[in-house]
């Protein structure tokens, strides 16, 4: 028996190729040139803060205010600030560790990028100390919240469910002895909290003798924050 031979124009080669359907090196090289984790961490933070990580830190810091606004805070943005907030800080403490050990000069180059996070912390931080965003929204409300006082009934807790007095949504409204407590909805971590208006100073951080377990804190002119313990 004799070996057939290969028609004209024909290349043993080629037909060897396609038999292979692919380069048999190809897979060798996608392995070598995979990027490990430690690289991928310094593409990472060697670039600056950019289109997500800035907004994200704003976001961030609106909801700590909002939360701070809201007489005794509020269990849902507290818990999504402060989560939120951590982390970031860990991303962003990891992110400038990186990038001050393999890319010094981007960091230069780039300083407001990278100063800006921190400065929303401390602008939110700084508001929330100095009570400003309650201040603010109280301020903000107190013509309506005091309509709502002159107009309701003084014998009784008049539910309000959530109408809204200013910017503020009341879940009930209570006038006694002088002393106007506005339940607030959504307010209290934990405890149910509002705002009291009275014309007599009131003691606070402390039990006030026939006022139940209500606590008082002192927002500005006639205007307490209370919550229920």
């Amino acid at each position: 028996m004799t070996a057939s031979a290969p028609t004209p124009g024909s290349n043993p080669a080629s037909r060897s190729d396609a038999r292979g359907g692919q380069d048999p090196v190809a897979p060798l090289l996608q392995i070598a040139h995979r990027p490990t984790l430690a690289r991928r961490l310094i593409s990472w933070a060697s670039r600056p803060p950019g289109r997500l990580y800035l907004p994200a830190c704003v976001l961030v810091g609106l909801v700590l205010i909002y939360e701070d606004s809201m007489p005794g805070g509020h269990l849902p943005a507290f818990v999504l600030g402060m989560g939120g907030g951590a982390l970031l800080a860990a991303m962003g403490a990891l992110r400038l560790g990186i990038a001050l050990s393999v890319a010094r000069p981007m960091v230069r180059r780039y300083w407001l990028r990278w100063i800006s996070a921190p400065l929303v912390a401390a602008v939110a931080i700084v508001l929330s100390m100095a009570d400003i965003p309650l201040q603010g929204r109280v301020s903000t409300s107190a013509d309506e919240l005091l309509n709502v006082r002159d107009t309701t009934n003084r014998s009784t807790t008049i539910p309000l469910n959530g109408e809204m007095a200013g910017l503020y949504p009341l879940k009930s409204v209570t006038i006694k002895d002088g002393l106007t407590l506005y339940t607030v909805q959504g307010a209290g971590l934990l405890s149910p909290s509002g705002l009291a208006y009275s014309a007599e100073p009131l003691e606070t951080d402390v039990f006030v003798r026939g006022h139940g377990g209500r606590v008082y804190e002192h927002i500005g002119g006639r205007w307490y924050s209370w919550t229920e313990y």
